[in-house]
């Protein structure tokens, strides 16, 4: 497997090593490769594309690139851009890709017997292959499980001075914002932004993890944080993150009624794919059990499928219900929630 920075001079170097050459045919080589355009950044992925490869024999050339840079690159490309796959994280990037036509539809019995329907496209355009819920982290001396059981709970006003968040306009929190503009409306949405900016202890700042920290610093009593953040720290042989993890405890909101937000790593495949067979094959390499056990083992996300996984904090934090709302929602409710958090003023 090559993985090459994403830049228009590697660009045209793929393009040129993938080129048959006038009056040959087509190189057996070009049978045995498949082009993936990634937005993720994780170096255990390697074992994942690695395991493709040696099951198959089919090499994967991977390039990757920032959310946004990657799906304009498929579309400044066109028809001649030599993207097989499209995988990216959260649901709102996949949103922009499928809404800028890049994904072409997949019929499969495997992708569609492993990925619940409601992670995956109706239309077969894209599909998640892992998942992060979005939780929140608490400090186990200053509150009870049953004051954090719902989302609604932080944004009332006991929570005053409490509350850590980053910033509206990241993904993650505009994709938390739709899933509840998908199950409780605009009205509420609204209504539960209102309250968490009100009861925050510090301007939105940095990231999950930062999040995190600030609650077993004492800056706040609870933090919304994506699952593998907290997993990261929790997995952890390090001094520092052990003694971090030891303060706080995790809660899965609204395990009583719509269940807990989730949201995917995913993609599809693109409709220009030149490597059509090859690409279909990946997407479905990405749900078998070995993959799936990388998703989990590597990077601390959570399965698409039941497969167990030696995660130590996936595993230890058991089984929880999860909101069923069809992750497409998330994008399409993307506008409205930066709305409703402009409106607000969660920054």
């Amino acid at each position: 497997m090559t993985m090459q920075r994403f830049s228009r001079r590697t660009l045209a170097l793929m393009v040129g090593a993938l080129a048959v050459a006038p009056g040959m045919a087509p190189a057996v080589a070009q049978d045995k490769v498949v082009n993936l355009y990634s937005a993720r950044h994780y170096q255990t992925d390697e074992k994942l594309y690695e395991g493709f490869t040696k099951l198959t024999g089919i090499k994967v050339n991977r390039i990757e690139g920032k959310e946004d840079e990657i799906i304009e690159r498929i579309r400044n490309e066109g028809a001649n851009s030599p993207a097989d796959v499209l995988i990216t994280v959260d649901m709102g990037r996949i949103w922009k890709a499928e809404q800028a036509g890049l994904l072409g539809p997949v019929t499969s019995a495997v992708l569609e017997g492993r990925v619940p329907a409601h992670l995956r496209d109706p239309d077969g355009k894209w599909f998640g292959f892992s998942t992060r819920a979005r939780v929140l982290v608490y400090a186990r001396d200053r509150l009870k499980p049953e004051q954090v059981a719902r989302y609604e709970d932080i944004a009332s006003p006991d929570f005053k001075g409490k509350v850590c968040a980053r910033s509206g306009g990241h993904v993650y929190n505009l994709s938390l914002l739709a899933a509840i503009i998908a199950t409780q409306g605009e009205a509420k949405a609204e209504s539960w932004a209102k309250g968490v900016v009100a009861n925050m202890a510090r301007p939105p700042q940095g990231g999950d993890t930062d999040q995190i920290k600030a609650v077993a610093a004492g800056q706040c009593d609870v933090a919304i944080a994506n699952t593998y953040y907290f997993a990261r720290i929790v997995n952890s042989t390090k001094d520092a993150d052990k003694a971090i993890a030891a303060k706080l405890a995790v809660s899965f909101p609204n395990q009583a009624d719509r269940g807990t937000h989730v949201n995917v790593s995913g993609g599809g495949l693109v409709k220009t794919a030149p490597h059509r067979d090859n690409a279909i094959k990946f997407l479905e390499y990405l749900v078998s059990d070995d993959a799936q056990r990388y998703f989990a083992d590597g990077n601390n996300e959570y399965p698409v499928t039941e497969v167990k996984t030696d995660n130590k904090a996936l595993e230890g934090w058991g089984a929880f219900k999860t909101d069923q709302v069809n992750v497409g929602e998330l994008g399409r409710n993307q506008a409205k929630a930066q709305a409703i958090f402009d409106k607000v003023g969660w920054k």
